[in-house]
């Protein structure tokens, strides 16, 4: 499939989905602690998205249930949310969520710490997202693809992670999964070449053991298959002339 370049007025329309999702993200931090459900970080999730008259890009997205994929401790990605399911002091997790607006979805994900969490917990949730920042480095204008695939992967790999290789990033912009798929780990090859107007969902998703993953019985849980601790970071970035934009992410928040 070709990758689809936006035109102005698509910018401008994805550059304010990602500013709402933006808003989403912070609100659901300030409301993490021991105690809350998964199931109510869903609902909050759900109701500040539709407050910006926004639809969820997740909810009965190929059947899931829910607006926020909440995904804690071993759980890489697509954790179900549930009223069951509390959170503790000590617990990683990722939030990874959407937002169509005016037809056009953004996509994002974090991994926060609740209470106090292991070192070794914070330096993974670290090194995900400066992995995240690494591949970045190389999303612009004339470079390839996997450029950014391969930063994002030697990085991680050089702290000892294992980089899942059965999920990956992809395009975004009318749809939410658009062409091409960007795979998180070193590639062989280069890729397409990047071009101004490309609209990207770069997400490296880290375990602290293994890459390897297993799926659940729930059909969209996705887990490390020793069990260890993952992370997950996510933004949608626009490919320019220049320096990428993030189009999820303020720039008081960048880091180089």
């Amino acid at each position: 499939m070709p990758i689809e370049i936006k035109s102005t007025r698509e910018i401008e329309l994805m550059t304010e989905s990602g500013r709402i999702l933006e808003i989403v993200h912070k609100e659901l931090e300030k409301a993490l602690r021991p105690g809350i459900s998964t199931l109510d970080i869903d609902r909050l999730g759900e109701e500040i998205i539709r407050s910006y008259n926004c639809i969820p890009s997740f909810l009965n997205y190929n059947g899931y249930p829910a607006s926020i994929c909440v995904s804690v401790n071993e759980e890489v990605v697509h954790g179900i949310p549930s009223s069951k399911r509390i959170l503790k002091d000590g617990d990683v997790v990722s939030l990874d969520a959407g937002v169509i607006y005016k037809g056009y979805h953004s996509d994002a994900a974090r991994t926060h710490g609740i209470g106090e969490i292991s070192r070794e917990a914070e330096k993974l949730i670290e090194v995900t997202r400066q992995s995240f920042f690494e591949g970045i480095k190389y999303a612009k204008e004339g470079n390839h693809l996997f450029d950014i695939s391969n930063a994002i992967g030697t990085y991680a790999e050089s702290f000892g992670y294992g980089v899942v290789r059965d999920l990956c990033g992809h395009g975004v912009g009318t749809k939410l999964h658009e062409s091409p798929q960007i795979p998180n780990y070193v590639m062989n090859r280069r890729g397409v070449k990047l071009k101004a107007g490309m609209t990207l969902a770069i997400e490296p998703m880290i375990n602290m053991g293994t890459w390897e993953v297993d799926w659940m019985d729930d059909e969209w849980t996705v887990v490390s298959r020793d069990r260890s601790v993952s992370a997950h970071y996510e933004n949608t970035v626009l490919i320019t002339d220049g320096e990428p934009k993030l189009l999820t992410l303020t720039e008081s928040e960048e880091r180089a």
